[in-house]
């Protein structure tokens, strides 16, 4: 069984607007509501790929309602914490002609310090039975940026393998708890190493530096695909792993479906070079889809021929 954890949970609504331009009146040729989030994201994923997955996390009020009954209805097994506050929505605007992706995000809940506790306990309850619990997105008001880091730390002494993708403090904090691997996409990899990258060289460089932060692995993703470092058997093993060439419909949630294709294939026992095939060809397949964390697990299966996955050396200092 695999656990996420999503705190900011949120009601994802993403509507469809051709030749969308500020200041006019729209009519959306679609709409879809999803329930959201990126551990909630990860979840939908991992239930494609067919894998044992609940989605927890926190869900308050009517929006949290909302989400546990998506979640319900898609039948993602699932246990929230109820709190007070209200969980957020957020809306993205998809227009196809320009091949455009607007995304108004709202600042979600204030927890409170015993709805807070209540979930640690759930953690508690629901990680004696999983084999890997997955912490990803931000955290929401009234939350430490330590949190992360402090719930990994209970993990790793209980022996479960702990996954973290957020980004910031809460990033640099837990990758210090020393998870068991970290997936931050390109962006916020550079905030946590403190610079740029640029070729090929700055991506191995940058892995090397977020192990020493503290993860035992890492994967780094991009709408591209993802380079990765790997200790098995005391070797250190650094890869990239190249996506084929598409026309994305909506990005948005492909790197979380990335991480869930990687994580289903280690499951399922598939060695390094085919998990990150799989993962970054279920990536690209979501691509081809509105709504993330969706997508078509025969189409990733199409595409995995096609993604180039190769052994990088280390960079000599």
């Amino acid at each position: 069984m695999i656990v996420t954890v999503t705190l900011n949970a949120a009601l994802d609504r993403t509507l469809t607007v051709p030749n969308f331009q500020r200041g006019q009146r729209h009519r959306a040729s679609g709409g879809l509501s999803l329930a959201g989030g990126k551990g909630i994201n990860i979840a939908r994923a991992l239930k494609r790929l067919e894998v044992p997955v609940i989605a927890t996390g926190l869900a308050g009020g009517r929006t949290g309602t909302r989400i546990v009954e998506e979640l319900t209805a898609e039948a993602i097994l699932n246990d929230f914490v109820r709190i007070g506050d209200e969980s957020r929505t957020s809306t993205a605007v998809v227009d196809p002609t320009a091949n455009s992706y607007t995304e108004i995000n709202e600042w979600g809940p204030h927890v409170e310090p015993e709805e807070l506790e209540i979930l640690r306990e759930k953690l508690h309850y629901l990680s004696s039975g999983a084999d890997t619990v997955v912490f990803s997105g931000s955290l929401p008001r009234g939350v430490e940026d330590d949190f992360y880091a402090d719930a990994i730390r209970d993990l790793n002494r209980r022996g479960v393998q702990t996954v973290l993708d957020s980004e910031g403090e809460p990033l640099r904090l837990g990758t210090g708890a020393e998870p068991f691997l970290v997936s931050p996409n390109q962006r916020e990899a550079e905030s946590l190493v403190g610079q740029e990258f640029h070729e090929e060289q700055d991506f191995v460089v940058a892995l090397e530096a977020v192990a020493e932060h503290g993860a035992r692995n890492v994967l780094l993703t991009q709408e591209s695909g993802c380079f990765a470092l790997f200790r098995e058997d005391r070797e250190v093993k650094r890869f990239r792993a190249v996506a084929p060439s598409i026309d994305p419909i909506s990005t948005v949630g492909s790197g979380d479906v990335l991480l869930a294709g990687f994580l289903a294939a280690r499951h399922a026992g598939k060695p390094i070079k085919d998990a990150l095939r799989a993962a970054v060809s279920a990536g690209a397949a979501s691509t081809l889809e509105v709504g993330a964390g969706r997508f078509e697990p025969r189409e990733a299966s199409r595409l995995a021929g096609a993604v180039d996955v190769g052994e990088l050396e280390p960079v000599a200092h």
